[in-house]
């Protein structure tokens, strides 16, 4: 019987999605692919596959869960399989260098970024940034790792040489502009078919680390630590958002064949957007799309039900 598949690594994340193919009776099967095997000389089973692989899946001790799936993702498209995020997806969730060049590419500023491998590239690039703020972060992340603010190279150099430095997973530090935002917040935009489904305001006074899963508290959210406010949502999606930004996040989706997404930015005190991230493994906040109304993984649902409708009926 054809069916969905559900390729990743994180059950925690993904129960919140196969209760709602449950409640839409539509079959399906996880993928959990941490470690496994692919005989490349034998067709996959039919059916509908959707990759939700994590760039930060080595910390949760899957390593080299992400090279397995772009075999797997390969081996499926060679097929000619209905895969949802396919090899694209998988390339630029683990690259912040291919988003950045992806974005670029479509008219989407992203903030002025400098790739460096080793520490003396790390130190040198940081001069580019003298006198001003700037951030590090992981080439390959999710979770906001490797995200520290710097207000001198000096202090970088202290903390590159010092024992609590984060060696990235892939070798491959960014050193970037640090975009000081008017308020503590970014904005997520959420997608799905690769239509825009609602922005969500990231409050981002108490730190880097967000993440909108329920089972975390995702983004590299680099906002300034803001003074103390009242206690309010930490994240809260914004009622009728409307930005030109939304057709080009749209066209870039499209020509990369990404259906599913989450994308952040963050305005400047001139109201400038810079976007810096792309999650195609994207998560919602339970209790702000409860306060909406609106639910990211119903939609998801929704659309792999269509899918495996389609492919029954072509069958």
């Amino acid at each position: 019987m054809s069916k969905v598949y559900i390729i990743h690594e994180n059950e925690e994340w993904t129960v919140h999605l196969t209760k709602r193919l449950d409640e839409l009776d539509v079959p399906y099967e996880e993928w959990h692919l941490d470690q496994g095997m692919i005989n490349l000389s034998e067709a996959p089973p039919e059916g509908v596959f959707y990759n939700r692989m994590s760039a930060s899946s080595h910390t949760r001790g899957h390593r080299f869960a992400p090279e397995l799936t772009a075999s797997v993702l390969s081996w499926l498209e060679r097929h000619n399989r209905k895969v949802l995020n396919g090899s694209r997806a998988i390339q630029l969730e683990v690259s912040k260098v291919a988003q950045y060049m992806t974005l670029n590419e479509h008219g989407i500023e992203t903030p002025k970024t400098i790739a460096a491998v080793g520490k003396e590239a790390i130190l040198s690039a940081s001069k580019e940034f003298e006198g001003q703020p700037f951030i590090t972060k992981h080439n390959r992340a999710g979770k906001g790792l490797g995200v520290q603010l710097f207000h001198s190279v000096e202090a970088l150099k202290q903390y590159v040489s010092g024992p609590n430095f984060e060696e990235p997973v892939d070798g491959i530090t960014l050193i970037q502009q640090y975009i000081q935002a008017p308020e503590p917040y970014i904005t997520r935009c959420e997608f799905v078919n690769g239509k825009f489904l609602y922005a969500v305001r990231v409050d981002t006074s108490e730190g880097f680390e967000l993440c909108p899963a329920d089972a975390c508290q995702i983004g590299d959210l680099f906002c300034p630590v803001g003074e103390e406010v009242p206690e309010k949502p930490k994240f809260q999606i914004v009622e009728g958002f409307d930005d030109p930004i939304i057709s080009k996040y749209e066209s870039m989706l499209e020509a990369n064949n990404i259906k599913v997404a989450g994308i952040e930015f963050i305005r400047d005190e001139t109201g400038t957007i810079y976007t810096y991230d792309i999650n195609t493994n994207t998560n919602y906040n339970g209790d702000a799309e409860a306060a909406a109304e609106k639910y990211g993984m119903l939609e998801i649902a929704k659309l792999l039900k269509t899918e495996l409708e389609k492919t029954a009926v072509t069958a």
